[in-house]
């Protein structure tokens, strides 16, 4: 059963805000690194190199300040380190996790590679994930931050299982895990919790899984914390309208890269989350123009109301060149705020969002 987005919804909303509607917005999660930061891991690891672990934690710290401050510079409600401290979403946190090991990349297309972990005992929670990360971004921020973490079932299904008998009971012991972690958060102050999972758009049939692991992430977390699912690619359709029964606050889907041929769907039955639109292609380097992002923007209007409404790109910005990804983004939130000054002022019917 849906959570209660109403009682989270208005904290993100700026107290200098220009408008009476009010459409949030934030971004997926990643965003592109430095060169800069590429270059000192290299380093990092050069036996005949100066630079150590501390001068790589300071480099860390200083890219994660300078793309919360982009964001904010963009005009951003909501901002994120761009995940400058991650690699790949599974790496990361397998990394953390007790139970995982790596063996060595996995080719997953082109010429890129993922270190795809085995399960090799029982998964268990050590010490915080994100949590130092959650602080830092929070100290240097003046927007509310929120956190991406990659989901149970991704993190179950994007491994190879040598531990459990099955991996849906290996996705719901992760599960607990990213409970004890949105916990841990939250004591730190923590609003805003996004939950990845691209895994269910490749094996949709298992949603009654994703919905179930949501609940044990969802268990005892109060409602003024917001919690959203980030699914990208695949046919929604095959999902839909089982979302309405997930614990989530707000349901982030891509759909720019695809035309918005899928937006129909949502329309029957109603939407009970918030809808997180993706209005900007994550896999284009060209900046859209504010006025196709906000025929863009208008789209979701057909779906839900404004005050449920967050605009966001469809996902991550990680690979493209970083002007393009502050151009979309800046691009993207002055889009939103036309659209709400138009809101305000009738030019815009929101029930019928697409006519002229």
């Amino acid at each position: 059963m849906v959570r209660n987005p109403d009682a989270n919804r208005d904290q993100f909303r700026p107290a200098d805000h220009p408008n009476d509607a009010f459409l949030l917005t934030t971004v997926v999660g990643s965003y592109p690194k430095p060169k800069w930061l590429n270059r000192v891991d290299e380093l990092v690891d050069d036996p005949d190199s100066k630079f150590d672990e501390g001068d790589l934690e300071e480099a860390h710290d200083d890219a994660c300040r300078a793309i919360t401050h982009e964001h904010e510079r963009a005009g951003l409600d909501t901002v994120v380190d761009g995940e400058m401290r991650r690699n790949e979403m599974v790496e990361f946190f397998a990394d953390r996790i007790d139970g995982y090991e790596f063996n060595g990349p996995v080719k997953v297309w082109g010429h890129n590679y993922f270190d795809k972990p085995s399960v090799v005992e029982e998964v268990t929670y050590d010490e915080p994930w994100l949590v130092d990360e959650f602080e830092f971004t929070s100290a240097v921020s003046e927007r509310p931050v929120k956190v991406p973490i990659t989901g149970p079932y991704t993190l179950g299904f994007w491994a190879f299982n040598e531990a459990y008998p099955s991996t849906e009971e290996l996705v719901y012991e992760l599960a607990d895990l990213v409970n004890e972690e949105v916990e841990k958060l939250v004591e730190a102050g923590a609003r805003y919790i996004q939950i990845d999972e691209p895994a269910l758009a490749t094996t949709p049939e298992d949603h009654a899984i994703v919905g179930e692991a949501l609940e044990r992430i969802a268990a005892g977390i109060d409602e003024e914390v917001r919690i959203g699912l980030h699914v990208c690619y695949g046919d929604y359709s095959r999902v839909y309208p089982e979302v309405n029964d997930y614990p989530i606050d707000e349901f982030d889907i891509e759909l720019s890269n695809g035309d918005y041929e899928q937006i129909p769907v949502l329309e029957e039955p109603e939407l009970e989350p918030d809808l997180a639109l993706g209005v900007v292609d994550a896999h284009t380097a060209e900046v859209e123009p504010v006025e196709e992002i906000k025929q863009n923007i208008r789209q979701g209007l057909r779906v839900v109301s404004p005050e449920k409404l967050t605009i966001s790109p469809d996902c991550g910005l990680k690979l493209l060149p970083r002007e393009i990804a502050y151009g979309k983004t800046e691009n993207m939130v002055t889009a939103v705020r036309e659209i709400e000054a138009e809101i305000d002022s009738g030019e815009i019917d929101v029930e019928n969002p697409l006519d002229d």
